[in-house]
């Protein structure tokens, strides 16, 4: 994608940002008419920011992150997304079902971005070696994805994406098919290769425990056509406990707050299609 340039609300912090959308609108054309999947939409992702989106079914949210990957294109609006180096890949997205490629090893899937980036392959050895050990995939560095489990392939998808080292890291439920053992475990890995990186990450998830773990910060989506309900931070210590926290107050807080909010929106979508 070749970002367009927008106004900042304050030039002065221009910098700190990663993503910034204007008056953002996205329509459909059907059988029936045409739909609108975003109306409005202005949000801005921070520099280093984890940032969660949550809402009803068809809200919007895949289409908003396929706009920032730059897979399409938005019907009116504008959107900047900050590049820093032209050696780098803008944008790297993970999507809820695998995506690596079946005739290469663990090892190669992860080391593929860096390699079409034409990294040295002293330098892409070091990183994918690295990546490996924080996913525990090293043991399974030259298997193929027909050997590995769901949780493991998803591993390998992650590790990839963190490989390639993009300005944006896209995430559309990642986790959305894993069991619930593998997701814990993913989470709490995503959490650790996040925390080391600081990579500015956008990531859709269904799970409001999900966005909770891992977020800096939660935007809360309308029911179609999706808008922004509201933003709220995620104010708990990091690094986080995954079982400790589901017992911690704040924690609770923030996820009745979110759901009574999703809440609201589920039934507004449900009693529009009755």
């Amino acid at each position: 994608m070749h970002p367009c340039q927008v106004d900042v609300p304050n030039p002065v912090d221009a910098g700190d940002i990663a993503v910034l959308t204007s008056h953002l609108t996205k329509t459909f054309e059907s059988p029936s008419g045409t739909v609108t999947a975003l109306d409005d939409l202005n949000i801005q992702v921070r520099r280093g920011e984890f940032i969660c989106i949550v809402g009803p079914s068809g809200c919007g949210k895949t289409t908003l992150l396929r706009i920032m990957a730059g897979l399409e294109k938005q019907t009116s609006g504008r959107i900047y997304v900050h590049r820093s180096s032209n050696n780098r890949p803008l944008t790297a997205m993970v999507f809820q079902s695998d995506s690596i490629f079946p005739w290469m090893t663990v090892e190669r899937n992860v080391g593929y971005g860096l390699q079409m980036q034409g990294v040295p392959k002293k330098q892409r050895e070091e990183t994918v070696k690295k990546l490996l050990a924080m996913t525990g995939l090293t043991a399974f560095a030259q298997s193929y994805p027909h050997q590995l489990s769901g949780g493991m392939k998803q591993r390998v998808n992650v590790a990839r994406a963190f490989a390639a080292d993009p300005e944006i890291l896209l995430m559309d439920e990642p986790f959305g098919l894993l069991d619930e053992q593998n997701r814990l475990i993913l989470q709490k890995e995503l959490m650790d290769i996040w925390q080391e990186s600081q990579k500015t990450t956008v990531f859709i998830t269904h799970s409001v425990d999900e966005a909770l773990v891992l977020g800096d910060r939660l935007l809360v989506m309308t029911a179609q056509p999706g808008k922004v309900k509201r933003i709220i931070d995620i104010d708990l210590e990091r690094p986080r406990d995954i079982v400790s926290l589901r017992g911690d107050r704040r924690f609770i807080e923030l996820y009745s707050e979110v759901w009574h909010l999703l809440s609201e929106e589920v039934r507004r979508s449900r009693a529009r299609q009755e």
